[in-house]
């Protein structure tokens, strides 16, 4: 009779057998493990003939872990009557070219796309018309109030909008990214003027997606006066400073979300980089609308297909819910069957 000990439960066998017999009695594919024998790794091609004595102690080992191929589905992000796969908006504007700005929309993967309604932003330098640039069947085009320093004329920029675009058949004619700015230097939005301008647009059939400050109350009074999506700024448009006050950026999806778990919160403007996309996307953010931070890049195109996996790998995250923060260190590999030390 021997008594060996098997990942330090001991076992007893009326004689001497070799390992590849001990395997095939435990069920263990050799091709799947390895062995020690008294702290000696024992090769494969050793395990026919090696012979267990009384008293060894035996290792068997195997790498555990897991994961699948492709991501759990996602629910699609509906934002009024329009409904999109892809959660990143994109802009048009600053681009070098418009061979540029398609590369760099097909890269994003996004599927709309703004357009400023003023004629230096429809028409380059070389006379040619975005619209004519813009493959229509692939992005919905939504028009935005972009350099609106009032009510009024934010309105006005809405209804011309709708009328260019209905005579285009694009679905973007029934909605607009709305922006009234208070201020030249920081582009920050009046918030007096936003809500004028929100309540009359919803009053005339526009489905308003509302470019707006931080502001937790603004952003429900937005909401009651029946905007479509309340987007706040991450930051100033096109500084690229990231997501500066996220507690603010959580109470608004708090307040607009309580009950209505569906309600469209888009950031818009400030993002630089792809770690800001997915940090408003791990704050439970419905998308993000960007422009400088592809086109402005040094590398537009790569910077595009950056925010595309940002935007997929924060919203991933936010669907996953992160582990909580700790003081003190947890082992991510499991205590239970860890190989005996060798140190007495």
């Amino acid at each position: 009779m021997i008594e060996i000990y098997v990942n330090e439960t001991p076992r007893n066998y009326p004689k001497a057998i070799t390992l590849s017999e001990l395997l095939h009695e435990l069920g263990c594919d050799p091709q799947k493990c390895a062995v020690e024998v008294n702290l000696e790794v024992v090769p494969r091609s050793e395990h026919a003939h090696r012979k267990i004595q009384n008293g060894d102690r035996i290792e068997i080992v195997t790498l555990v872990g897991g994961g699948s191929s492709s991501p759990p589905q996602d629910s699609p992000l509906k934002v009024g009557s329009f409904t999109f796969r892809s959660r990143l908006f994109t802009g048009t504007g600053k681009y070098s070219t418009f061979e540029q700005m398609n590369e760099c929309l097909a890269a994003s993967g996004c599927e709309v796309t703004t357009v400023a309604v003023r004629r230096e932003r429809l028409i380059n330098k070389e006379g040619k018309n975005l619209l004519d640039a813009l493959d229509h069947s692939r992005y919905t085009i939504l028009p935005n109030t972009a350099g609106c320093f009032s009510a009024e004329d934010a309105i006005r920029h809405a209804r011309l909008a709708r009328e260019l675009l209905s005579g285009l058949g694009n679905a973007g004619a029934k909605w607009v990214k709305l922006e009234c700015l208070g201020d030249p230097k920081t582009l920050l939005p009046d918030p007096i003027d936003t809500l004028r301008a929100t309540e009359t647009l919803v009053n005339e059939g526009f489905e308003v997606l509302v470019y707006c400050s931080d502001d937790p109350i603004l952003a429900r009074k937005l909401k009651q006066v029946g905007a479509t999506s309340v987007m706040p700024a991450g930051s100033p448009i096109g500084s690229g400073q990231g997501i500066l006050n996220p507690n603010n950026i959580r109470i608004i999806l708090e307040y607009l979300k309580d009950g209505d778990p569906d309600y469209p919160v888009i950031v818009d403007a400030g993002v630089g980089t792809a770690s800001d996309v997915s940090i408003a996307m791990e704050l439970g953010c419905d998308g993000v609308l960007l422009n400088t931070a592809i086109a402005s890049a040094q590398d537009p195109v790569r910077m595009a297909w950056a925010m595309r996996y940002a935007i997929e790998a924060g919203r991933l995250a936010y669907l996953s819910g992160r582990i909580p923060k700790k003081l003190y260190a947890n082992a991510s590999s499991p205590m239970d069957g860890l190989i005996r030390s060798a140190v007495k």
